[in-house]
């Protein structure tokens, strides 16, 4: 259900897959949720790809739980972060684990992986693949210790040479000794595995404070009358940012207040959302990958 155009797609399913003689299934048009059940419900499927949209998708389409699952080996989540509250509903209806990988257009696209045999959903993107190095590094290039969260960066046989014809651009992201920035904030546990926070420049400031939107989302999510959600922050006098979120219902009767309770009861004072908006739809890629940008291009225009 992702174009294989992407890295994602044509790595996983068009190589990966295909050099395993899998009989890959083209869903051309994934947004239309009844036809993707239906044409599953033709196949005894054995492996997944797709991202945490596409996942929330199905498990809210009629019909999906009722499909056979009893051939399924591995779902894998990529290209944006996979929510708790979607692993374990995909873990009740389908009776197995959604893993999480991590990587890169720059690095071919492979940096992480969790072990395939997992039984449950960990909230990490696994292990770095063979022959890869990572380091997690603060805004003065000094490498962090493991459990601290800074930018995470790569090294290893998969990653870029560098942009076509775009040295300048190069240089921003690798350096002298082959290390590429990613842009992506993350963290290494005692077991190696690696956590991601957030995109970098997706990061809230609220009085000094850092706020990472997954973090947000993710707990928000959780909430019965949420289908989906998104987290950016917006100009404010007293603090410099404050949290607003957008939010598609799954009831209905979702009010406000009723966010505002469950975010004062599940997060820290300055996590908690300022402002609320629900909305029919959230902007998506074409991989359908929520685009945080455009809706802070919107509240841009909004204040200008």
């Amino acid at each position: 259900a992702l174009p294989l155009y992407h890295i994602f797609s044509l790595t996983a399913n068009c190589l990966t897959f295909m050099s395993l003689g899998g009989h890959n299934l083209l869903i051309t048009n994934p947004r239309d949720m009844k036809g993707f059940v239906k044409e599953l419900g033709k196949y005894r499927f054995t492996a997944m790809t797709g991202v945490n949209t596409l996942f929330n998708g199905l498990l809210n389409t009629p019909g999906f739980e009722s499909l056979d699952f009893s051939r399924l080996k591995l779902t894998l989540g990529g290209g944006m972060a996979v929510q708790k509250a979607v692993a374990e509903r995909w873990h009740k209806v389908t009776g197995k684990p959604l893993l999480e990988a991590y990587g890169l257009t720059e690095t071919s696209p492979a940096v992480c992986i969790n072990p395939l045999n997992l039984e449950r959903y960990n909230g990490t993107v696994g292990l770095p693949v063979p022959s890869t190095e990572v380091k997690f590094i603060d805004d003065t290039g000094r490498e962090l210790a493991l459990g601290e969260v800074g930018e995470l960066c790569v090294r290893g046989p998969q990653v870029m040479k560098g942009y076509w014809q775009r040295p300048e651009e190069t240089a921003k992201v690798l350096d002298g000794d082959g290390w590429l920035r990613t842009g992506d904030m993350a963290m290494m546990d005692e077991k190696g595995f690696v956590r991601l926070v957030d995109r970098k420049k997706d990061m809230i400031l609220v009085s000094g404070f850092n706020v990472y939107p997954n973090e947000i989302e993710d707990v928000l999510a959780m909430h019965p009358g949420v289908l989906e959600v998104a987290a950016i922050g917006v100009p404010d006098e007293n603090s410099g940012e404050v949290v607003k979120v957008f939010i598609v219902r799954k009831d209905p009767n979702l009010t406000e207040e009723d966010i505002m309770r469950y975010s004062r009861e599940n997060l820290t004072g300055y996590k908690r959302p300022k402002h609320i908006e629900f909305r029919d739809e959230l902007p998506k890629s074409n991989v359908g990958k929520i685009l945080r940008k455009e809706l802070r291009k919107e509240e841009l225009a909004k204040r200008s």
